[in-house]
């Protein structure tokens, strides 16, 4: 399973690298400066004692300071220094430290030397040392603390921004991006917020435009059809007058469907809930939509529902099934769950991978009596019951068919 790095996280820990590195490259500036000084100052000292231990020596003979003539120790840069008559000062590494080294021609080729360790000033590198890490470390756990809190915050915007889009595709007109991340600040975040609320408003201008012309259409359509379905109602007996009333009575379910799905399209649809058992319910209405449908309830509940929407829904499925499906058509009611299966060829793919679109059958035929609406309309009123309708594929391997399932809150 791949980690998924946050946006909290990933400016944590870029706040947190880059914190590091600053405070490694100062830590070693003043590292190396504070070393540089110290031993500076270290040979400064030891030039001074080394002149004074030179002044006493030539006045009485006496060396202080654990002075020493012509020690053997003398490194050899500092000898070549003492043959050309010069005073020196010399820092040598040892396993034991550092050590500070000063000399001065005595006369009569004799070197005065002094030799002191450098352990002193060493501890106070050391105590440096110590306290660079330890801001080091505090500054990077500060910046990562603050890269948390302002990250979490950036993030905490960027998902309640997230999850209103979704509800606003959902079909939601009244979530607005800007009003649910909250804030004042205008950032990026409160930018692209402003964004989306405007492309929302847009694409909700133009939906109510297509559905008003929608409902307008089929509005204006009712009155001459239910004139031809009276006229047809009026014609003689025979082959050609059946065919008409047949043609006509299409045409009026066409027109009352397109209508119902642009009330759908609205939003503005609203269920009138009673609690509803489903095992009994669906019992009592299937052999009426579907006489050939076997019905079986494999767990009853009650449930929170519409039962006038809920019927409709149940019929669209039914006939999808006879109409594009195969027998046998089986219906199974388990707890909130009403499954319609038929044995046909399927659902085709671009319903299973978009759902249903108006006026989309999946066939080639035109001549049937189905328009692509059925589906639709069942979808629209699962989702005013606050339900979810769900379409796949039976396996081949168990006889196939197609599979809409319904999930009803309880």
């Amino acid at each position: 399973m791949a980690l998924r790095l946050t946006l909290r996280w990933k400016l944590s820990a870029a706040i947190a690298v880059v914190s590091a590195l600053v405070v490694v490259a100062l830590s070693l500036v003043v590292h190396n400066a504070a070393r540089v000084s110290m031993i500076n100052s270290a040979r400064d000292v030891q030039d001074e004692r080394v002149q004074s231990a030179l002044r006493i020596y030539e006045t009485n003979g006496r060396l202080v300071f654990y002075a020493a003539l012509n020690d053997r120790a003398l490194p050899t840069e500092l000898k070549d220094y003492a043959a050309k008559g010069q005073r020196a000062t010399f820092v040598q590494q040892t396993r034991s430290g550092l050590v500070v080294w000063a000399e001065t021609p005595a006369g009569a080729g004799k070197v005065l030397s002094l030799k002191t360790g450098f352990t002193d000033r060493y501890s106070v590198l050391i105590d440096l040392d110590r306290t660079l890490v330890l801001g080091s470390v505090a500054v990077v756990l500060g910046g990562t603390a603050i890269g948390v809190l302002v990250g979490g915050r950036m993030s905490r915007r960027l998902r309640k921004a997230a999850t209103a889009a979704r509800k606003v595709a959902d079909g939601d007109t009244q979530v607005r991006v800007r009003e649910a991340i909250g804030g004042r600040g205008r950032d990026e975040t409160d930018e692209l917020a402003r964004a989306v609320d405007a492309m929302a408003d847009a694409l909700q201008l133009r939906l109510e435009a297509e559905r008003r012309v929608t409902a307008d259409i089929a509005h204006e359509l009712r009155t001459p059809v239910t004139g031809l379905v009276t006229a047809a109602e009026l014609l003689p007996p025979g082959r050609p007058s059946e065919l008409v009333r047949d043609r006509v009575h299409a045409l009026r379910t066409l027109v009352e469907d397109v209508l119902e799905v642009a009330r759908l399209d609205g939003a503005a649809e609203h269920a009138d809930l009673q609690e509803v058992a489903l095992g009994e319910f669906v019992r009592r209405r299937v052999p009426v939509l579907a006489p050939d449908a076997a019905v079986t309830v494999a767990e009853d509940a009650v449930v929170q529902t519409d039962p006038r929407r809920l019927e409709r829904i149940l019929g669209n499925l039914l006939a999808n099934a006879a109409r594009h499906g195969a027998a046998p058509i089986d219906v199974l009611v388990d707890g909130p769950f009403v499954r319609v299966r038929d044995h046909g060829p399927g659902f085709p793919p671009d319903l299973l991978r978009e759902g249903p679109s108006r006026f989309r059958t999946g066939s080639t035929d035109r001549s049937g009596a189905g328009h692509g609406l059925g589906l639709t309309i069942a979808t629209g009123q699962a989702r005013v019951l606050g339900a979810r309708l769900t379409f796949r594929n039976a396996p081949a391997a168990d006889g196939g068919g197609a599979v809409a399932q319904l999930l009803l809150p309880r």
